[in-house]
């Protein structure tokens, strides 16, 4: 299958990852936040800005229509294909699937007050050590002190400091990373820094161009 991008070790497929699995070699990770089946509508958002890849036409500023993408979760057949290319395993919404009892959970403590958001976010792993939680403040305008909001694409895009912490609790051996279900990218963004190669696949053109687009940008030099 021809991809949608390949640069540096980052590989983007655009297509049903029902298809595209088959075809891959086994990697390392699977890292990955797959649609939890709770109808979460699409945000109406355009590209990120100040980019200049040399596909960005086809995602200049647009309204974007909803989506049903998160209609339905992933059969398990689907999660047990895609966990069997990897050794290690981290499941962002672990507990809206079928999966083996774990001994190590990843938390993601949001840190956003009293209202009528989750307080946390699992992700399921199959990590052989004790559980780990990380607190980065990211719901609507509370953000974590200290960073800059991030511009968000997708209506479930995790904040980049969050999956770049997952990443790392994987075994330091982990040099190639699989995510079938990508999204706007974030997970490939933070492959790509830490220098690990990454292969993500996705079914909307849309949210291709976006993590090509952001995967060009954090290609930059600080300078440029």
């Amino acid at each position: 299958m021809q991809p949608y991008y390949a640069h540096d070790g980052i590989t983007i497929y655009r297509g049903d990852c029902r298809e595209v699995i088959p075809t891959l070699d086994p990697c390392d990770l699977l890292l990955t936040d797959p649609p939890y089946g709770m109808g979460s509508g699409s945000v109406i958002s355009g590209p990120g800005r100040g980019h200049n890849h040399t596909r960005s036409k086809l995602a200049e500023a647009r309204r974007y229509a909803p989506a049903e993408w998160d209609a339905t979760p992933p059969d398990p057949a689907l999660l047990d294909a895609v966990r069997a290319l990897a050794r290690w395993q981290i499941i962002f919404g672990g507990n809206y699937f079928h999966l083996p009892p774990s001994r190590c959970w990843l938390v993601w403590d949001k840190d956003n007050g009293a209202n009528d958001f989750a307080d946390c976010e699992l992700a399921w792993t199959n990590l052989d050590q004790a559980v780990r939680k990380i607190r980065h403040r990211s719901q609507g305008m509370l953000t974590e002190p200290g960073t800059q909001k991030e511009f968000r694409h997708h209506p479930t895009q995790k904040p980049e400091a969050v999956i770049r912490w997952a990443l790392l609790q994987a075994p330091a051996t982990v040099k190639t990373m699989l995510d079938p279900f990508m999204g706007s990218g974030t997970t490939l963004v933070a492959a790509q820094r830490l220098g690990r190669r990454a292969i993500g696949i996705e079914l909307d053109e849309r949210y291709c161009e976006i993590a090509a687009q952001r995967l060009a940008q954090a290609a930059l030099p600080l300078w440029a």
